[in-house]
């Protein structure tokens, strides 16, 4: 862990990634740590006052109940710099006049990213400067292999925060506590007792004025490609040794490394579909490729379903379905485990006893387990009951936590430089297959369940 950072640079302070997510997430933080001290700065190309910035900066703070006197500290000492984020002499002035060490936040399209860091090895940087990347990281394995190359010239691979804020959800981080501190479920987090997993994160909401980013990127690469991974991985991965940055990214590298298509066929392994013109509550939703600034030319998915597996011991012949679509008529967002059914039911017990199923849901926080017990009414007739377990969500949101990792210098819920790169390997099959037209179109009514099952 490197020294903790005190100046917050955000390239792209203006934009909407900002207001919306990043800067209420960093005044919720000073609220639960009001001891934390933070310099803030501002960059972007936009023309701001200093009053103008720091109205942007209270009212996000306000949509997310800061308060306390670190938060009033910030207010009373943030500033903002015209900046273009890819000029050598604008970046140059703008990290001169900051406290260092610093953390740079980039809060910027991947394009305008890529450039900054190539200015950044240009002009160079304090050893201790922290480089914070949103996702997507990358357009590809290759390109994703070049960015990090980038980075290795400019500072340390433990000084490089690849944000997945997925990793800092506090129903994605309960799965550690889930698996590694109840001996019940450890022994059978294996093949021998389970059958199938499914990772499914279903949305409602459909492209939401998103078009610019999504309509290039799709559901595979915003959600699978990403955030769906990292949840296989801490799902699948061996017991760490400790929860330490080291341990914990070697163990979810090494499920990763061993991730692949089923079968390594991305035909019969991966379905894509796009919703159709329908109703959710009382919301008309047009067809995709008629929302404003969808190009229909880029054939883009809202819906995505990979089939995959994991070739290791503990893994091997389980499918592991990951979906995640858009526009749908339930919102369903969980790992759903099946175990396999009992070796054998007593003679007298009647009913079917299908294997148990867990769910872990990732929003709210919520497990429950079905269960084949006796009755009520009939102690001879097998039914299936109900176990829900509910937890208090985290003090931090998810950008909270990041947030935190990236000040702390504490990279333990970022994504490391070859699990990027693997992400990408995973998926590039089920791309290229895509891409060639090997994999129909499906489509599906806004509203509904998502295309007809196979």
């Amino acid at each position: 862990m490197t020294d903790p950072i005190t100046t917050l640079v955000v390239l792209g302070g203006s934009g909407d990634l900002s207001s919306r997510l990043l800067l209420p997430a960093l005044g919720q933080l000073l609220t639960v740590e009001p001891r934390r001290r933070i310099q803030l700065v501002g960059a972007g190309v936009e023309d701001l006052t200093e009053d103008d910035w720091r109205g942007r900066v209270r009212t996000a703070f306000e949509s997310g109940k800061a308060a306390g006197d670190a938060v009033d500290d910030l207010l009373a000492r943030t500033r903002y710099r015209r900046t273009d984020v890819t000029g050598d002499d604008d970046l140059r002035e703008l990290l001169a006049s900051c406290d260092q060490p610093a953390a740079l936040y980039f809060a910027l399209p991947p394009a305008i990213t890529a450039r900054a860091c190539q200015a950044l090895q240009r002009i160079g940087v304090d050893s201790r400067t922290v480089l914070a990347l949103e996702k997507p990281f990358g357009t590809d394995e290759r390109t994703a292999h070049q960015l990090n190359l980038l980075l290795a010239r400019i500072v340390d691979e433990r000084q490089v925060h690849r944000v997945d804020h997925f990793l800092g959800r506090t129903d994605v981080l309960n799965l550690l506590g889930w698996r590694f501190a109840n001996s019940i479920f450890e022994p059978l987090w294996d093949a021998r007792s389970i059958e199938s997993v499914e990772i499914v994160f279903d949305e409602q909401l459909g492209l939401e004025n998103r078009a610019r980013y999504y309509d290039h990127a799709g559901a595979l690469v915003d959600m699978i490609q990403s955030h769906l991974l990292q949840v296989l991985a801490l799902f699948a991965m061996e017991p760490p040794a400790t929860l330490g940055e080291r341990d914990l990214r070697d163990a979810k590298g090494a499920v990763l490394r061993a991730t692949r298509v089923w079968a390594d066929d991305p035909v019969a392994g991966s379905r894509r579909a796009r919703y159709t013109a329908g109703r959710i509550g009382r919301r008309d939703y047009p067809d995709y490729v008629h929302e404003p600034g969808v190009d229909p030319a880029n054939d883009t998915e809202t819906l995505a379903e990979v089939v995959l597996e994991v070739a290791t011991w503990r893994w091997s012949g389980v499918p592991f379905r990951v979906r995640s679509g858009k526009a749908l008529g339930e919102r369903r967002r969980e790992i759903r485990v099946v175990f396999r059914p009992p070796a054998h039911v007593p003679h007298g017990l009647e009913g079917p006893a299908p294997g148990n199923v867990l769910h872990i849901n990732l929003g709210p926080q919520r497990v429950e387990l079905d269960l084949n017990l006796n009755g009520p009414g009939d102690p001879d007739t097998l039914n299936r009951e109900v176990m829900v377990a509910d937890f208090d969500p985290g003090r931090l949101p998810a950008y909270g936590e990041v947030l935190r990792g990236v000040l702390d210098g504490d990279p333990a819920l970022s994504i490391r430089g070859d699990t990027a790169e693997e992400c990408w390997r995973i998926v590039q099959p089920v791309l290229d297959a895509w891409r060639a037209g090997r994999v129909p179109m499906e489509e599906y009514a806004a509203g509904s369940a998502g295309p007809p099952s196979r």
